[in-house]
């Protein structure tokens, strides 16, 4: 059972690292061809959640596999699990883009 937990802590991590950094760096690179960076991070943020949440699958196809087996194969348990993965991986996405949207709210409030 600890690996579940384990599974969890990571997918969620991973979820919210990829668009976290990814918008981190991107702002790095809105602030060396001089655009606005809160903006871009912000922009990034939004269109990565999708691919952050495949990263922390470690692939789609894996995961395709485990539901296709669970609905086919009448493994429930193993489907359960999947589909809480892939919850807490769109979480971890979620937050991570939040996170980033509060940036931007504090950037705002302390730029005026």
């Amino acid at each position: 059972m600890s690996y579940f937990y384990s599974s969890i802590v990571q997918n969620f991590l991973i979820a919210f690292g990829v668009v976290i950094g990814a918008s981190l760096f991107s702002g790095l690179g809105a602030l060396i061809t001089d655009n606005p960076p809160l903006k871009v991070m912000t922009d990034v943020a939004g269109s990565i959640k999708i691919w952050a949440i495949a990263a922390s699958l470690g692939g789609t196809f894996s995961s395709f596999a485990m539901i296709e087996k669970g609905l086919f194969e009448g493994e429930i348990r193993t489907l359960i699990k999947q589909m809480f993965f892939i919850l807490i991986s769109l979480t971890g996405a979620n937050v991570g883009y939040e996170f980033i949207k509060l940036l931007q709210r504090c950037g705002n409030i302390w730029g005026n």
